[in-house]
């Protein structure tokens, strides 16, 4: 019975690592599906900026691909920058780098915000920049995920994301102090 089980979680184990590991299909840019997500956040969303956090958010990401030399999916790239054969590529890689070219626009209606996921279960922590509308809360943004399809920019409204309940990076790290 043990026997069994051991065969069993190994065979688990590699079917999880060669599905972490494939490569990702790059899935049709939706810009214009992110603009108007951006602009429905608010009336106070200039249509224009929207416009260009979408264009800025999509070519960035995939700027950052090739940056960072992904050719595997986000958990085998994380495995290569952990044992040193690559610079960059963890999800705080891609969301420092991705929040400080969006800062660069100066946005008058949107704000930024880091948002971590699973900082407190055994699964890995993930973390990511979210937008809002100008003074909104980080909750009724939209992820700007990078990350999670190695550079193929992934995009949703924060409590509409299945895979990870994200928390604010600041109470998260006023947590830990404590």
């Amino acid at each position: 019975m043990i026997a069994k089980l051991r065969v069993g979680l190994a065979l688990l184990a590699a079917v999880v690592l060669v599905a972490c590991g494939a490569p990702q299909k790059q899935a049709p840019a939706d810009v214009a599906g992110l603009t108007q997500a951006l602009i429905s956040l608010d009336p106070v969303v200039d249509p224009a900026e929207a416009a260009r956090a979408a264009e800025i958010a999509y070519n960035y990401s995939l700027v950052l691909r090739q940056d960072y030399n992904v050719t595997d999916g986000a958990l085998m790239h994380n495995a290569k920058v952990n044992q040193g054969l690559r610079p960059r590529g963890l999800c705080w890689h891609w969301a420092d780098d991705l929040q400080t070219r969006l800062r660069q626009e100066g946005f008058q209606t949107l704000d930024m915000h880091r948002a971590i996921a699973n900082h407190d279960t055994i699964l890995i922590e993930h973390s990511t920049v979210v937008m809002s509308a100008k003074g909104g809360k980080m909750r009724d943004g939209i992820v700007l995920d990078p990350w999670r399809y190695g550079g193929y920019l992934f995009w949703s409204p924060v409590l509409e994301d299945s895979r990870y309940n994200w928390e604010e990076r600041h109470v998260v790290q006023a947590d830990r102090k404590q």
